[in-house]
């Protein structure tokens, strides 16, 4: 058997070697892109390496049609790590700027490094019949109209049969990078004011439509080179994920103590908005402890304090029995409105696991509804598109719950109406694609 040799720092193949081992994981339904270590590689290869790996996620379903294409026979599954180096070189040579000589030389020899050398063979011969044959084999492919618009069939059909209007847009979006966007604290300045700041850095970007907190970067940068960063000035979030402050602001703003819960709160950006924007009491519950731990990470930097539980949020055990003025309910879900930026979600969701994402989040509005006093608001939120999880999971709780009163705004300008609440699809150079409803609990 070959031994991995050890790599050269700073190799073209050691990063190539790198994005193959991160990708693994998600190529055989073991882990996520979020266990990717970026730090195997030295600092000036991070980039390409996240590129890489994200990249041929965004990509997979046509990239993996590509290598069937390609090879002769599948790689057995002990070589996961082979196939993921044929994607990683089949995406170089279709969507980046690498020179194909690089792409496919560099590719291939990372197969040493990876303690498989008879690969580099396999790899070369691949690599170069596609630079040959190259838009035959992509119009073979793109026959099915599901690997054209690189998504997996399920999920096609389901938006589609959701959105038979927007779901070819929705699905280019989902195959484009994210932007930057940035929440600006507004203890320390209004947006205006931070634009400038940036300018001021070499960095620029456009004040947000709707968020009013919110600024996107004209191209994004490393968090350390953000004016301020360190000092709590500024936070990176969605646009879209920016709204629920302002959604829960009119039950907040008029009463300086309010008692609020975010009740699924991890990674802690929505609960920073809230603390930063209003004098409340918030509690921040989340059943992940390394994740709450970020939570208290960002609440530091910041300079803000939470009563944080690790707790499940399905439970009561962690309740002193107060009721809450306001409860925001950031459901777990399938993530669809966010693909852009968490694409191992293309190769790692279900179909079934809508269902079950589905009846955790009944679950959740059931047991959280009543720690909410009468006249409070629940804002129930998802960056889903998907009505299962979202106008038809609002609907059902509304029909089992007489106390129940929609709130949701219909004279905002962003997203459209969706049932009870209000749908945001993902946009190019925009905002992320979420669901947004607002309830309010009625008196007796």
């Amino acid at each position: 058997m070959n031994q991995p040799r050890s790599p050269k720092a700073g190799s073209g193949q050691e990063v190539r070697a790198a994005a193959a081992r991160g990708l693994v994981p998600v190529l055989t339904d073991q882990g996520s892109l979020a266990t990717l270590d970026e730090h195997s590689v030295i600092a000036r290869d991070r980039s390409l390496l996240k590129e890489l790996c994200y990249g041929t996620c965004r990509r997979l379903p046509r990239l993996e049609a590509l290598a069937d294409q390609l090879l002769k026979q599948p790689f057995k599954k002990r070589d996961s790590d082979i196939q993921a180096l044929l994607l990683v070189g089949i995406y170089q040579l279709l969507y980046m700027r690498i020179p194909a000589h690089a792409a496919v030389g560099e590719t291939a020899g990372a197969a040493r490094l990876l303690g498989k050398t008879w690969a580099t063979r396999v790899l070369n011969g691949c690599l170069r019949r596609l630079q040959r044959e190259s838009d035959e084999l992509q119009a073979i492919v793109d026959r099915d109209a599901n690997v054209a618009l690189e998504h997996p069939a399920w999920l096609l059909k389901a938006l589609r049969q959701a959105w038979p209007e927007q779901w070819q847009a929705i699905a280019n979006a989902n195959n484009q990078p994210g932007p930057m966007t940035l929440r600006v604290n507004q203890r320390h300045h209004d947006r205006e004011t931070y634009l400038s700041l940036l300018d001021s850095n070499g960095l620029s970007g456009q004040l947000c439509v709707h968020a009013p907190d919110g600024i996107t970067l004209d191209q994004p940068c490393d968090v350390t080179t953000l004016p301020g960063f360190e000092k709590g000035l500024v936070s990176v979030q969605d646009e879209a994920a920016q709204l629920s402050a302002a959604l829960l602001g009119p039950a907040l703003a008029p009463r300086p103590g309010a008692r609020v819960l975010d009740a699924c709160c991890a990674p802690g950006g929505k609960t920073a908005h809230l603390l930063e924007q209003f004098d409340i009491s918030l509690t921040a519950v989340d059943s992940d402890n390394m994740r709450l731990a970020r939570v208290d990470d960002a609440l530091h930097r910041l300079g803000l304090t939470a009563e944080l539980q690790h707790a499940d949020a399905t439970q009561r055990d962690w309740w002193s029995g107060t009721p809450f003025d306001a409860i925001l309910l950031d459901a777990p879900c399938s993530g669809t409105g966010v693909i852009r930026r968490h694409p191992d979600i293309k190769k790692l969701r279900r179909p079934d696991d809508i269902r079950k994402l589905a009846a955790l989040q009944r679950q959740l509005l059931d047991n959280l509804w009543p720690l909410l006093r009468p006249g409070g608001t629940l804002l129930y939120a998802t960056c889903s598109v998907l009505p299962e999880e979202n106008v038809d999971q609002v609907e059902a709780f509304l029909a089992r719950t007489p106390d129940a009163q929609v709130t949701t705004p219909d004279d905002v300008a962003w997203g459209m109406p969706s049932g009870p609440g209000r749908q945001l699809f993902p946009e190019d150079g925009g905002h992320d694609g979420f669901f947004y409803a607002r309830l309010e609990k009625q008196a007796a």
